[in-house]
């Protein structure tokens, strides 16, 4: 188990993210991003493909070693993680959420700040389109993350999708944040004026 940490040596204008995209019998990808002003550069993804024979309560268990494995060498400031997708059976939801379950657990147990998106956000921030293919998905994560060749196995282009809408969802927040108290500023600045 990680000890709870606030990981206070980070610089503020950079912004590191744990992307996981879980899966319930395929590989869950996982993706680590630094934004950096407005350049992102990957710095490990890849997936885990867990042997089949391993009971479910075993996989839930590696799962989380994993990401607290990554969460403990990284010390991202946030963790983006793909909810589940509602069209798919009832067992396989829950079977998700509980896989999900054990990514938030890491990120909680490091005090880390947890975000989940949807399938649709991560298309829509990342490609411009909530409808997009995969194959436009990986071909923009590349191009975001200015890397020479597409992200393989695809479960780690998709978890890098979803840290990369984190962090563009979080820059955006930023922005906004500083854009409102500069209005809020002015109006106060103004009101002084008219005193």
């Amino acid at each position: 188990m990680i000890p709870p940490t606030a990981h206070p040596e980070k610089k503020s204008h950079k912004l590191r993210v744990l992307g996981v995209d879980p899966a319930v019998k395929g590989a869950t990808g996982y993706g680590v991003i630094e934004l950096d002003g407005g350049e992102a550069r990957p710095m490990r993804f890849g997936a885990w493909k867990l042997p089949a024979s391993l009971t479910f309560a075993a996989r839930l268990r590696e799962i989380h070693f994993l990401v607290s494995g990554l969460v403990e060498q990284f010390a991202p400031d946030a963790v983006a993680v793909e909810s589940v997708f509602t069209a798919i059976n009832a067992g396989t939801a829950l079977k998700l959420a509980e896989m999900r379950g054990v990514v938030l657990l890491a990120a909680a147990q490091a005090q880390i700040p947890a975000h989940s998106y949807s399938p649709r956000e991560v298309k829509a921030t990342v490609a411009g389109f909530g409808g997009a293919s995969k194959q436009q998905m990986q071909q923009m994560v590349r191009s975001l993350l200015d890397l020479p060749f597409i992200p393989e196995p695809a479960d780690a282009a998709d978890a890098l999708a979803v840290a990369l809408c984190h962090a563009q969802m979080a820059r955006a927040r930023q922005r906004i944040a500083a854009a409102m108290g500069s209005r809020a500023l002015h109006a106060r600045a103004a009101a002084a004026e008219r005193a």
